[in-house]
């Protein structure tokens, strides 16, 4: 007999591995594992969540599809990880496919403008903007961490290491990159190991600390970060439904779990920004973008999307996610 435990690890990796047969053992270890005790607990946080949005205002922002325009015959992209835009409104994609660079920059139109990075990945997952306009990008299998400049030239490579030799999936490596005021790097490490590294600008690893489990300073799967002006760091949890808030020395500050499995987090015009879904439901089941006031933690606003795996704010206040196959969402100002 399958153990719960071991269904809900195997979910939460293989609904997000792409492959159709382990994707439906993954649906059916979710479906046995919310029969039990642990399920009804999901099923009331769900609904607990659901009643949270529904008392929240609604964003002024519309749904709309952007459209990559394919530069030639044969090329196509497929699921879209990760989605950043620079101040010019350059936006940078990230995908998986392999008919396609990984790193694609396109301008507001879908028009690719360049690309780069074919044979520099196992897995691409997160890509970021620093406050320079360099480009940054995670790999969770390899644990890579590379920047670039805009036009694609490989500044810096990070090579984090630490992936268990037994990793039981290909999901094994670091999830996202924040850069903060003095001039740090912090990165989670969350599909095989539960930590947070730190690292100075030029790559030279200075801390890290995390460990398994639900505990203060604990993860399971800490698969997006944020840092505001203050210091502070915010840590999507995911797997164990929270935020959590940290200095810079990795002191636990507290947290917010009633916010659903958050996917991934940022930092815009002093508000924190969320793509998070009800744990109680498969990966990449409808969810929403949420606005968070980064003190209280207080929904101040959201809208609903298929797509949370990234967040994006715009310089113009508008939201960019990427979502299955291989779109890109784009939420603007309503009209």
């Amino acid at each position: 007999m399958i153990s719960v435990e071991r269904c809900a690890v195997r979910a939460s990796r293989d609904t997000l591995g792409r492959m159709p047969k382990r994707g439906l053992v993954g649906f059916a270890c979710l479906a046995l594992w919310a029969q039990g005790p642990a399920g009804e607990d999901l099923r009331a946080q769900a609904n607990q969540l659901r009643a949270l949005v529904a008392q929240s205002p609604r964003l002024g922002l519309e749904r709309t599809r952007l459209g990559i325009q394919a530069p030639g015959g044969g090329w196509a992209m497929d699921m879209v990880s990760s989605v950043t835009m620079d101040q010019k409104g350059v936006i940078y994609l990230l995908q998986r496919g392999l008919k396609a660079d990984p790193v694609i920059a396109v301008n507001r139109e879908g028009r690719v403008l360049r690309s780069w990075g074919k044979g520099l990945y196992k897995i691409p997952h997160s890509i970021r903007i620093d406050p320079a306009g360099n480009v940054w990008t995670v790999d969770a299998q390899s644990s890579t961490v590379l920047k670039f400049t805009p036009e694609g030239r490989k500044l810096l490579e990070i090579q984090v290491g630490g992936q268990p030799a037994d990793a039981k999936s290909p999901f094994c490596g670091t999830t996202d990159i924040a850069f903060a005021p003095n001039g740090h790097l912090f990165i989670t490490d969350g599909y095989a190991n539960a930590r947070v590294l730190e690292y100075t600008a030029a790559g030279k690893r200075i801390r890290e600390w995390g460990s398994p489990g639900t505990g203060p300073g604990q993860f399971h799967l800490p698969h997006g970060i944020a840092v505001d002006e203050n210091g502070v760091l915010y840590i999507a949890d995911r797997e164990n439904g929270r935020i959590q808030r940290f200095d810079l020395q990795g002191r636990y500050l507290g947290e917010w779990d009633n916010l659903g499995k958050t996917f991934s987090i940022t930092m815009w015009d002093g508000a924190l920004w969320i793509g998070t879904q009800p744990r109680n439901e498969p990966n990449g089941a409808p969810g929403w973008l949420m606005k968070i006031d980064r003190r209280t933690g207080q929904v101040l606003g959201y809208v609903e999307s298929t797509g949370h795996h990234s967040i994006e704010v715009t310089p113009a206040g508008e939201l960019l996610t990427g979502t299955r196959p291989d779109q890109v969402l784009w939420f603007r100002a309503a009209r």
